[in-house]
């Protein structure tokens, strides 16, 4: 059996590269010359040359596979030119779900995002058959996701095998960028966060998610989605494990959102609007924070049997691997 990976050097599509190879499937990553295999360098998989907007690169990378894991997408909260993100996440997902069925591959596993998920409502985290409301689609990075995670749901209404993941918070090994999550360990790393805000999010081992794509593949059911996490935390929870895990002092002042979205606007202004650079403050991240994001994993773990490492271990990776790294 062979899948091919699109985004295998990015932080979850190298562990899925690994668990397929665990498994003892045959990989082919699909990889822009410029991005930096230093996620896979030691892992041997075949290389397809290309980005998922060219539709011919894509179109081969596709052929002679009998699944697909795309993974690849802009996973950032701002750029000079918004179009990016829609040309990446909505278009060249559109030209992967449209090559996978002109191939006929066996399953297709497309990596969405807990911001298609509904903001939690009635006291109960929430679930997969929550959807968010329009208002709360807060930026390019996520109206970009939702609309191409209706892309994926219009393939699967053509016969298009694919199943939809949406992963919470992943931390752990080989956040090269790194995600937003992973800019939140860094900060503490760095000494860089004097204070925290009121807000929340699940967290989960990279790991695991990996491996519940893997089993999505083999157990998941074509046109449903499943959210793959695993503990509901609250910020200053976080922090005060890795201040555990590392010896340093958490923050131990508590921002309100008014001053942090304030300084969210007034960064996004002088930052990326005048001096055209990626803001320090991401004034959408301030506003995915107002709500805290707590879902119901149970869906994964009961369908699919996807693992549930502790968030502590999974936290002591990302800090291990980010100080191995040079990072901090």
């Amino acid at each position: 059996m062979k899948a091919l990976v699109t985004g295998g050097t990015g932080f979850i599509g190298c562990n899925i590269v690994r668990a397929l190879i665990e498994e003892g499937i045959q990989v082919r990553v699909l990889m822009r010359r410029e991005s930096s295999a230093l996620n896979i360098e030691d892992t041997g998989v075949e290389k397809a040359w290309g980005d998922v907007r060219d539709t011919e690169a894509v179109r081969d990378a596709v052929g002679g596979c009998d699944a697909v894991f795309h993974t690849a997408a802009l996973y950032r909260f701002w750029a000079p030119k918004p179009n990016i993100f829609y040309d990446i996440n909505v278009q060249g997902t559109k030209n992967v779900l449209e090559a996978a069925l002109s191939e006929g591959v066996s399953r297709l596993v497309y990596t969405s995002t807990v911001g298609t998920i509904g903001v939690p409502r009635h006291d109960r985290p929430s679930t997969e058959e929550d959807y968010p409301r329009q208002e709360e689609l807060y930026g390019h990075y996520k109206r970009s996701k939702f609309q191409a995670e209706a892309e994926a749901v219009r393939l699967y209404e053509r016969g298009l095998p694919v199943v939809i993941v949406n992963p919470t918070a992943p931390v752990g090994r080989g956040d090269v960028k790194p995600t937003p999550t992973g800019r939140i360990i860094l900060d503490f790393l760095k000494g860089r966060m004097p204070a925290y805000l009121n807000t929340g999010l699940n967290l989960v081992d990279v790991e695991d998610v990996a491996k519940a794509h893997v089993l999505a593949m083999k157990k998941g059911q074509a046109g449903q989605r499943y959210i793959l996490g695993n503990r509901n935390m609250t910020l200053k929870e976080t922090l005060d494990i890795l201040a555990e895990i590392t010896k340093k002092q958490a923050p131990r002042v508590r921002i309100p959102f008014w001053l942090a979205l304030g300084a969210g606007y007034g960064d996004y202004l002088i930052e990326g609007g005048v001096m055209g650079r990626e803001p320090f403050i991401p004034l959408e991240g301030v506003k995915i924070a107002r709500h805290p994001m707590y879902v119901d994993c149970s869906k994964a773990v009961r369908e699919l049997g996807m693992p549930q490492t502790p968030v502590h271990e999974a936290l002591e990776k990302a800090v291990e691997w980010f100080q191995e790294k040079g990072y901090a």
